[in-house]
Order: C-alpha cells, then sequence, then structure tokens
C-alpha cells in the first residue's frame, strides 16, 4: 500500500488519540484488554504493516517500520504481552515458512487477536539443550499424533494453539529428526497444567501431551527440517524479547510480561518515597534511562536479536532493583492482605521485583545468547561433540 511517512506517522497518531481510548474504554480484565487492542488496531489497518500485501499486509518499507517504532514508543498497552508469542514468533515464522493454507488460516486471526498463541519447546529433559527433545509426532493417515511432555510454557492455560516442536525422525541426528507444527490446544489429549510462581501468578505451565491430532498438512516448514524454523523462531523470540521490550505503555500498571520497568514509573516511585534528591538514586535513575535511549538508537540501526534480549535482561533487573531499593525491604512483601498505608498500585511493582529474575531465563538463557553471538556473529567455532552425526536414538539422555 502506498504511503509515505509522513502520511502513516499522522494515521498512527490519529489511532491513539482517537481511536484506542474507545476501545478500551470499560474494558477489564488482562486478556480482554489485549484482545480489544489488537482487534481495534487490525480493523484500523496498523496490524499488518511489515506482512506481504499478499497475504493482506501493507509491506511497509524499514522506513515506514521505523515511523512506528518512533510514534508507538511508550503507548502500546502492556496487555499486548498476551499475543507476544502469536504475533511476534509464532505468526511471522508461519509468514514467512508456512504453507499458503496456513498462512491462510491463522495469520489474520492472530493478529487480529481473535486466537492466542503458545510456544512448545522447553521440556523436563531438554532446556538449554532444545534439540535432545523427546515430545514425539507420529503419522497416522492424514492427523498426525503427538505424545510426550513440554514445560514452562508461557500462557498455555489460555492459549487457543501452539506452535510445537517434536520429534519424527528417531535414527536421525538430533537436529535433523524434528518438526514444527500447528497444534490445536482446545482437544482431550491436552492437559494444561499451570506453575505457581513466587510473585502468584500462573503465567508458566507445564502440558501433558497424550495422543493429542493435528491435521497433516499442519506443519509449518518441511518434515525433519524444524530445527531451522526453530531456529528462525528463536530470532523473532530474542527480537521481540529484546528492543521490542521498550514499546509498552510507560503509565500502564499492567502484571504481565517480562519487559523492563519504564524509567517514567520509577520516577514516580522516587517521589513518593521522597527520595528525588538523593544523589545515589538520582544517578540510578540516569543509568536506566541512559539504556531505554541507548536500545532505541541502535534498535533503529538494526542489532542481532541476542543483544537485544541480554540488553533486556541486564535493564529489567537494574530497574527492579532500582524499585525495591526505593521500596525498602517491604516491597517484595506487598500484597492485597497488607492495609497499612499501602497504595493500590504497590503490588505493580512487588511482581516485577520478584519477576525480573526470570529474564535471564526465558527465551534462552544469558550464556546460551552469548554462545549464539560467539558462532553466529564474531563466527567463532562450535563446541566439539558427537551430538551433530549420531542417530537421536543412540545418544544417551536424561
Amino acid at each position: 500500500m502506498s504511503t509515505t511517512p509522513e502520511t502513516l506517522r499522522a494515521e498512527i497518531e490519529t489511532f491513539f488519540d482517537d481511536v484506542l481510548p474507545g476501545a478500551l474504554d470499560g474494558v477489564t480484565g488482562t486478556v480482554n484488554r489485549g484482545k480489544a487492542w489488537r482487534s481495534a488496531l487490525f480493523d484500523h489497518g496498523l496490524a499488518m504493516l511489515e506482512y506481504p500485501e499478499d497475504v493482506g499486509g501493507r509491506g511497509a518499507s524499514k522506513a515506514e517500520m521505523q515511523v512506528w517504532r518512533e510514534t508507538t514508543r511508550g503507548r502500546i498497552p502492556r496487555e499486548d504481552s498476551v499475543f507476544g508469542i502469536g504475533v511476534g514468533m509464532a505468526l511471522p515464522t508461519v509468514r514467512d515458512h508456512g504453507s499458503e493454507e496456513l498462512r491462510e488460516r491463522f495469520i489474520k486471526p492472530g493478529l487480529r487477536g481473535d486466537e492466542i498463541w503458545c510456544q512448545m519447546y522447553s521440556e523436563p529433559g531438554s532446556g538449554s539443550d532444545l534439540a535432545s527433545l523427546t515430545t514425539r509426532a507420529d503419522l497416522d493417515g492424514d492427523e498426525w499424533i503427538v505424545t510426550g511432555q513440554k514445560v514452562w510454557t508461557s500462557g498455555a492455560h489460555h492459549a487457543d494453539y501452539a506452535i510445537l516442536l517434536a520429534r519424527t525422525d528417531w535414527d536421525a541426528p538430533k537436529h535433523r529428526g524434528i518438526t514444527m507444527f500447528v497444534l490445536p490446544m482446545d482437544q482431550p489429549g491436552v492437559e494444561v497444567r499451570p506453575l505457581v510462581q513466587m510473585t502468584g501468578i500462573s503465567e508458566f505451565n507445564e502440558v501433558f501431551l497424550s495422543e493429542a491430532r493435528l491435521p497433516r498438512s499442519w506443519v509449518v516448514g518441511e518434515v525433519n527440517g524444524g530445527w531451522a524454523t526453530a531456529v528462525a523462531l528463536l530470532g523473532h523470540e530474542r527480537q521481540q524479547t529484546g528492543a521490542k521490550s521498550m514499546s509498552g505503555a510507560s503509565h500502564s500498571r499492567s502484571k504481565a510480561g517480562r519487559s523492563p520497568i519504564p524509567v517514567a514509573q520509577l520516577r514516580e516511585l522516587a517521589e513518593r518515597a521522597g527520595r528525588t534528591d538523593d544523589p545515589v538514586v538520582r544517578q540510578d535513575l540516569a543509568r536506566l534511562h541512559s539504556g531505554e535511549q541507548i536500545v532505541k538508537w541502535i534498535g533503529a540501526r538494526g542489532i542481532h536479536p541476542s543483544i537485544g534480549k541480554l540488553w533486556r535482561t541486564k535493564q529489567g533487573r537494574a530497574a527492579a532493583d532500582v524499585a525495591a531499593a526505593l521500596a525498602f525491604p517491604g516491597g517484595p512483601a506487598w500484597g492485597a492482605d497488607l492495609d497499612v498505608d499501602r497504595n493500590e498500585e504497590d503490588d505493580y511493582f512487588a511482581y516485577h521485583i520478584l519477576n525480573c529474575r526470570g529474564m535471564s531465563l526465558g527465551g534462552g538463557t544469558d550464556e546460551i545468547q552469548r554462545n549464539t553471538l560467539g558462532e553466529r556473529a564474531l563466527g567463532l567455532p562450535r563446541e566439539p561433540g558427537p551430538d551433530r552425526s549420531t542417530p537421536f536414538s543412540d545418544l544417551p539422555r536424561n
């Protein structure tokens, strides 16, 4: 769709100023507000900017996408994190590697917020070594039958579909016998069990698959070629959790996702604590503000996704540490049962103080990100080992 950066900027401004407030008015609950935001964005023609025109997108240029990032920074509702896996990871992978059938079926409903996605990668016996997964998929006529267990599955308790990795060839080396699928969650063979975190929220789940079924054609990429699509999705994930994590609204107090606490909110907390003249606090806030600005600038130039992911971890943990210091030792203990001088938003900071430690784990640990940068950005050699040529069935497993 032909447009100019100036026209696009005006269109975005009109949406946020005139359309979005009415769309969210009176809508409560993280999921409901997320769906209201996505549907308004889609119906206004702004949900598929970077998608090609043949799937209903606008084929936006890099310059136009930079206008989007600049104009929306700090204005996107944090409830959009409900769709982070679908919009930021699964759907771009379907767009780039899926069949025409899958693109037609899933891209528009997912971007509009009609369907929520989760990502079934990690397993109890294969965390950082993702390629050692043992969930299996066997072809039975026109369907695949999936059996196994996944863990740390964000949002599975309200997901409609999953992007799934399963082993389809046990005699191939472990990286070559994996296939990526789209799995319907609402079926008898899928059992979701929430995992309660120390924040009191069940963001993660373990998922038990017992002869769950999916159509034969719902393969993303090639059968036994799932490692390539898995890596492609991880690239989207690291971008999503890195530089894109700064796009959330600075005024929102949603306990969702793992975006760093915006510096604007920490300044407000410092004012409440009466510590805006404290030189140590001022220095901490200045350092965090610099971090926000630096990632914005390098993000505009284009960075390796692992750099953005490492930045998010560093910025997020530092921001949570400053929030904890401003709140004193009572910060992590905030809760609904406290009735002494308690502000209704105090548990928002408590959530992020406790939740920030997971930033260095989800989406690949800091160590994995550094290995990725060393091997793929700097060209350093991989660690030696037999697992890239030995049949998976011959490898020792946990």
